[in-house]
């Protein structure tokens, strides 16, 4: 195949073109998070987004805080299934935090939208320091 010199600049505005587009979605995959919204690995933070708790399960060792922050533009609550926590309502960027000092199974919801579910696990803090 003969490549001509209006092919050879067309392969020269593609070859590029490609690559940004490429790069676009890669950086718009759900492992990067440019706003950071998502909390790293290990932390005791629990995002409220698009109607939902994220993680909506998290692990925590005894006397450990987790901190819930409303990235939603309408308000929830954080309210404990049992009467041992509730937020009350949260605005948008609205933070609450609850500190865990007893081992167990914690599940809670949000008031104004009873399909928002989450549970914390709490852990006996471990006395040989791992």
């Amino acid at each position: 195949m003969k490549t001509t010199k209006k092919h050879a600049g067309i392969r020269i505005l593609i070859v590029p073109a490609l690559m940004c587009i490429f790069s676009l979605l890669n950086s718009c995959s759900s492992k990067n998070d440019p706003v950071g919204n998502t909390p790293p690995p290990g932390t005791n933070n629990v995002t409220i987004q698009n109607m939902a708790f994220s993680p909506a399960t998290i692990t925590v060792t005894a006397g450990a805080t987790v901190k819930w922050t409303n990235m939603d533009a309408i308000a929830h609550t954080v309210t404990s299934d049992t009467p041992l926590f509730d937020s009350g309502s949260l605005s948008t960027n609205g933070v609450y935090s609850y500190t865990f000092t007893t081992a167990g199974t914690y599940n809670y919801h949000c008031t104004f939208h009873s399909m928002m579910t989450g549970k914390v696990i709490v852990n006996t803090a471990s006395s040989s320091g791992y």
